[in-house]
Order: structure tokens, then sequence, then C-alpha cells
């Protein structure tokens, strides 16, 4: 089984695959998020640095998914708080003409030689949410992100999930504090084995999901 936890930044994706990962007792794969020398100053810059920021992730995410196949993929079950197309999602709403032509270039030749998740699970989560989570966890070239550039965010993932052809669980993060609460983290591991088990589909209502 190959899990993937999705949702903009400050959602809560790599508390929740540490819960699965021990749970199923899986391999963790977690991005590599301060490894990435253009991301400070893209905040800072945006327009000057987004090519760079975002091609350096779209090696560096396939690198680490290539890998990941190789040592583990097939002989144990994988937790990853990123998809792939991550990077596009955000390349899309950073990259303007020539410069996203060529990322889309790389990204077309990429993206066929990684495997597809069994589930993913997309987090949601409105933007004041992601705000008061993404200090909480105090990153430096966070502390002056832009509201709007997460709510924009937010817009371009619900488009994306909107038109997602595999396995998808929705949840809403408002709804659970599966790190504090216990009872929380018993529902979505819940909601994670059925999916797991029988598929969920991208056509699956939100407040159905919330309900179990």
């Amino acid at each position: 089984m190959y899990i993937v936890v999705e949702g903009a930044i400050g959602v809560g994706k790599t508390s929740l695959c540490r819960i699965l990962a021990e749970e199923f007792s899986a391999t963790l794969n977690l991005e590599v998020v301060e490894e990435n020398p253009f991301l400070a100053p893209f905040y800072q810059d945006p327009e000057r640095f987004s090519f760079n920021v975002q091609t350096f992730f779209l090696l560096s995410r396939f690198k680490q998914l290539s890998n990941l196949a190789q040592q583990s993929l097939f002989d144990r079950a994988v937790v990853s708080d990123y998809l792939f197309d991550k990077d596009f999602i955000f390349a899309s709403m950073n990259l303007r003409d020539a410069e996203f032509e060529l990322y889309k270039d790389l990204y077309t030749h990429l993206k066929p030689q990684l495997r597809i998740p069994d589930l993913t699970i997309y987090l949601r989560a409105d933007t004041p949410l992601l705000l008061e989570r993404i200090a909480k966890r105090g990153r430096e070239f966070e502390r002056n992100i832009d509201p709007n550039y997460l709510k924009t965010l937010n817009a371009h993932y619900e488009d994306y999930f909107r038109g997602y052809t595999g396995d998808l669980l929705i949840i809403d993060a408002l709804e659970f504090d599966y790190v504090e609460n216990l009872f929380d983290r018993s529902k979505i591991l819940e909601l994670v084995r059925t999916a797991s088990a029988r598929g969920m589909s991208v056509g699956q209502e939100l407040s159905s999901l919330a309900s179990v």
C-alpha cells in the first residue's frame, strides 16, 4: 500500500503521515523543504525566484520518489507527505509564459516514471487555520507568508482535486484534531483503513466523510 497525504502549506500533512506510518508500520517519506536554497528568497521576491524554487523542488522530489520506489515501495507500506503533482500545483500559480512551458516539459517527461499512489488523502483547511498552524510550527522563512498567497493556493488545490481520478479520501482538517485528540485520531485511522480496503472515489462528498 502506497498512501500519500496532500494539502496546502501548514494543513498538517506531516503530522498525519507520522501517525499513519506508525499505525501501519510503514516507511515514512517526508519532503525535504529546508534544503531548497531558493525558498526563503522566493517568499521575499516570488517573481524573481519562482522558476528556481519550482525546478529545484521538481527534481528533488523526483529523485526522492525514484529512490523510494527502488528501495522499499514493493517491500512494505509507504506513507508520503506529498504527491509528485504537488509541484505542478505550485508551478501553475507561480510561473508564467516561457518559464512555465519549460517547467511543463520537464514535468511531463518525469511524471510517467513514478508510481501512482494506492490512496491519496486530501486535507482541506481554510486560510485562517493554515496561518495559525504555520505560525505554530515557527519556520523562519514562512514567517511573513502572504495570506492571499495561501488563499490562492487553496483554490488551486481545490481545482486539482476536483479532477483527481485516483482513489481519494477528503478530510476537513478543522473537524479533526488528530494530534492532540485520541478520539479524533482513532476516527481518522478508521477512515483511512476503510478507504484503503475499498477505495473511495473523487465524487465522495466531504460531509459524508466527516460523519463516518
